[in-house]
């Protein structure tokens, strides 16, 4: 095909079975699961193909000179030897420390100017304000309805244009917005002025955190899911699932997680009106249990058998209907299709293991959160200078129940993930040095002791020497 003709729908397809016509001959084929994955026969060559943008990987430079040989044949093209752009994603290649940087600079600016955003005269923090905090019974009870001003067709056109907009870098560099996203696209189409200040709030956050960067490592390609799930968090009593997908080595037990970036997120609604929080787990299961599928259909294309893949809950309930360990008694009101992820576990595709929730990565992406939040934990999800390497495992819920104490390796009661601090105290008695925390697997200051109640009255008594009082660290971002 020489020449395109415009506005015609079929005219990417036809050029795609074109090249592979042309490219067969050369032993040159299309994988059978993985659409824009090519392989070669013999050759240690693949390559993905999106419109008109090859993303070649090779060992051994005459294998790729094989193939531009044969491209050049009926096409034209150009090279670019750093591959350092993709689909508008910038590469930042380390070969020394086997990691690869992802992110788009100039890509928030560009979008601030186009909607006439101006930076806001705060930081802001919080891409999406949550809804205030209940106790009790109403913890549990539907968010109220939005009842103020509607817009104009025109304002709801912006707004869709916004959203449109910021999904793609979203889901490529900035996962942290995924989840205001996708509450401010359920609004859309009946969009209120809330709609209207939400999608405002959402900008302003960009405009303070403008260039994201994650940083994938090298690892033994070994596909790792979190699973989580919010219960009635959405309006009319819906529930949100979420997961976290990320290669990494085969999890054990007691070990810390090694932590590297995620290649995909997933973040929405349960079509159904689920009636517990288990029903609720177990559907964010089945979501990302099917995802997984294709996943681990694409490794194995690419040339990474995968084992049994480790999934992540914080639900014991849901854990143990998957891997059918409990009696499912009142099980039966619960979707039906949802139990498809045992018919998994069964064919040894999956296995599920029960986890404290203040590990689970997938959390983040399932409720909203405050500011303070957002920023204690992007260093977990997003590569900045106090990111660190493993994730220590958090204690059981159980754990210093009723009694006053610390938990270990930065974690907070009640709070998902431990802190990962830029600089933080050092010296717990009278020394106020600050000490800057190093590229490590692990900043952590630990506590030998919590003060006690006998201990402060000693010091301020003047008995012995000075005692400092239960402290917590500052944190400083």
């Amino acid at each position: 095909m020489q020449q395109a003709v415009w506005g015609l729908p079929q005219a990417g397809i036809l050029a795609n079975k074109l090249l592979r016509k042309r490219l067969l001959p050369h032993g040159y084929y299309k994988c059978k699961h993985t659409p824009g994955l090519w392989r070669h026969l013999t050759r240690p060559i693949s390559f993905t193909l999106v419109v008109d943008d090859f993303g070649v990987k090779y060992v051994g430079k005459e294998h790729v000179d094989h193939l531009i040989k044969c491209i050049k044949e009926k096409y034209e093209l150009t090279e670019d030897w750093s591959g350092d752009l993709y689909c508008g994603i910038k590469l930042l290649w380390n070969y020394e420390d086997r990691t690869l940087d992802i992110s788009m600079p100039g890509y928030i600016k560009k979008l601030l100017q186009k909607y006439n955003h101006k930076m806001p005269n705060k930081p802001q923090h919080c891409p999406y304000t949550p809804a205030p905090k209940q106790y009790g019974a109403e913890a549990q009870a539907p968010l109220p309805m939005d009842i103020s001003p509607k817009l104009s067709d025109e304002e709801i056109k912006e707004i869709q244009r916004v959203v449109g907009s910021i999904l793609y870098y979203a889901r490529a560099v900035d996962i942290t917005v995924l989840m205001a996203l996708s509450s401010i696209a359920i609004e859309q189409t009946r969009g209120t002025t809330n709609t209207m200040a939400k999608a405002k709030q959402l900008l302003d956050y960009l405009a303070t955190h403008p260039d994201a960067t994650i940083r994938f490592r090298a690892s033994d390609m070994v596909l790792n899911v979190h699973s989580d799930a919010s219960y009635l968090s959405e309006a009319k009593a819906r529930s949100r699932a979420c997961g976290h997908f990320f290669m990494e080595w085969s999890p054990k037990d007691g070990d810390p997680i090694k932590l590297n970036g995620a290649f995909f997120t997933l973040c929405t609604i349960l079509r159904f009106v689920v009636a517990s929080a288990a029903e609720a787990e177990l559907g964010a299961l089945f979501l990302n249990c099917k995802e997984g599928i294709i996943f681990r259909l694409t490794l194995e294309e690419l040339g990474h058998p995968q084992p049994r893949t480790p999934v992540h809950c914080d639900n014991a309930t849901t854990v143990g209907i998957a891997n059918n360990t409990v009696k499912r008694q009142r099980s039966r009101s619960m979707e039906m299709r949802y139990f498809w992820v045992g018919d998994k576990v069964a064919q040894d595709a999956y296995e599920f293991k029960w986890h404290p929730g203040q590990e689970n990565l997938a959390d983040y992406q399932s409720k909203h959160h405050i500011g303070a939040h957002h920023t204690a934990v992007r260093p977990w999800y997003l590569h900045e200078q106090n990111s660190v390497r493993e994730l220590p495992r958090a204690c059981k819920p159980s754990t210093l129940k009723g009694c006053v104490g610390t938990l270990k390796d930065g974690y907070v009661r009640n709070v998902p993930l431990p802190r990962a601090p830029r600089i933080q105290s050092a010296n717990h008695m009278t020394s106020k040095k600050q000490v800057t925390i190093d590229s490590q697997d692990t900043c952590y200051l630990q506590v030998p002791r919590v003060p006690t109640w006998s201990d402060l009255t000693r010091s301020l008594l003047g008995f012995g020497r000075i005692t400092p009082l239960p402290f917590s660290p500052v944190w400083l971002m």
